[in-house]
């Protein structure tokens, strides 16, 4: 029962935190969960949900070895959850277009040496895939097993069955403001409902990790890059398969919600959706499905991604600060990246063999 004494508070329960709590407390730890907000309303909530990274072929060896073992892991991490919650997170795997890519070459030969089921088709496939694919592309590559989640559900669920666990708190609109040092270690935060303590703190808190880490004097690369997405509805069958073009893509859910997405913008924490990304996410739906501009927007929405260096997740101890750890910084991939990252971490935390080399994600050298 020793293993039942150890306390972790982690900090931010966006999906990357839920998930670590999840896994954490799975293994017998009392886990106290701690979000400034509400449980996976910020990126979590806001993201598309693709089961990939957009351009895989583009990140370093970092981020695909995240990425595929999560891949991997996503359709039973979904049937897990629906069995023991009720609620479906919609692990959809549809495949993927990628239409008038400079870079074909290069995606084709890293599909080549990772084994990846990524191959050229002729746009004329494509369009008989896709029915309602715009007429204006000339060349398409495509990848079949990729799935995309729904991501608010996707959340939902991960609360459901992390509360469904022994030795969980969650404290929701408990913002922290700052880690109780004692002794050159980290034992706990000061937060809006007083001070927390455990034998270990995670800062697993997106956008947000930053500023939180710069309360020691550590100057840790995240910061927020703003994403607006707007949503259609659909008939059910409207839309086979994801597509993507130049930059933006249209994910199709299960019911015939289309996602259409996304900007990237450097406007600091201001998540206001503005009237000229309407009109831009809107002119990329009509180019990629033209029959979408007879559609009505029903949402319109933004959010803040994790924004660090390469895109490489913070995984690890904080060196200098015992009982510190970082589970932070995934940028646009957190939802790809989730299942692999929370299984290293807890891998780490727990002192087991990892599942891949822990190397590139350790904050030492990095913050």
């Amino acid at each position: 029962m020793a293993n039942q004494q150890q306390q972790v508070v982690v900090v931010g329960a966006g999906v990357i935190g839920l998930l670590t709590a999840f896994n954490l407390a799975s293994q017998g730890r009392a886990v106290i969960l701690l979000e400034r907000s509400a449980v996976g309303q910020e990126s979590s909530w806001a993201g598309g949900g693709i089961v990939s990274p957009l351009y895989p072929w583009r990140y370093s060896p970092a981020v695909t070895a995240l990425a595929h073992w999560s891949q991997d892991f996503y359709p039973q991490l979904g049937e897990r959850l629906f069995a023991a919650t009720g609620i479906d997170p919609e692990v959809h795997t549809t495949g993927l277009y990628w239409l008038d890519l400079d870079d074909e070459a290069d995606a084709l030969a890293w599909a080549a040496r990772e084994g990846r089921p990524l191959s050229k088709v002729d746009v004329s496939a494509a369009h008989d895939a896709v029915p309602v694919l715009g007429s204006g592309f000339s060349q398409a590559i495509y990848m079949a097993d990729v799935a995309n989640v729904r991501n608010p559900r996707l959340v939902k669920s991960l609360k459901a069955a992390l509360l469904a666990l022994p030795g969980v708190t969650v404290h929701e609109q408990c913002a922290v403001k700052g880690f109780i040092q004692e002794s050159g270690r980290v034992v706990g935060v000061n937060t809006a409902l007083g001070p927390i303590h455990g034998d270990h703190v995670v800062l697993a808190a997106g956008a947000w990790s930053g500023e939180l880490l710069g309360s020691l004097g550590l100057a840790l690369p995240v910061e927020p890059v703003k994403g607006q997405m707007i949503l259609y509805k659909c008939a059910s069958d409207f839309l086979s398969s994801m597509v993507l073009a130049k930059g933006r893509y249209a994910i199709p859910r299960r019911d015939g919600h289309i996602l259409i997405g996304s900007t990237l913008e450097h406007e600091g924490f201001d998540k206001t959706p503005t009237e000229r990304a309407l009109e831009s996410l809107k002119a990329s739906a009509v180019e990629l499905i033209p029959a979408l501009a007879d559609a009505q927007v029903v949402g319109h929405w933004a959010g803040l991604r994790p924004g660090s260096p390469e895109g490489i997740p913070y995984i690890g101890k904080v060196p200098g600060f015992d009982g510190l750890w970082l589970n932070c910084g995934h940028y646009r991939n957190g939802l790809v990246l989730a299942p692999a990252s929370c299984q290293l971490f807890v891998d780490l935390l727990l002192e087991r063999e990892p599942i891949i080399d822990p190397t590139p994600y350790v904050p030492a050298g990095r913050i």
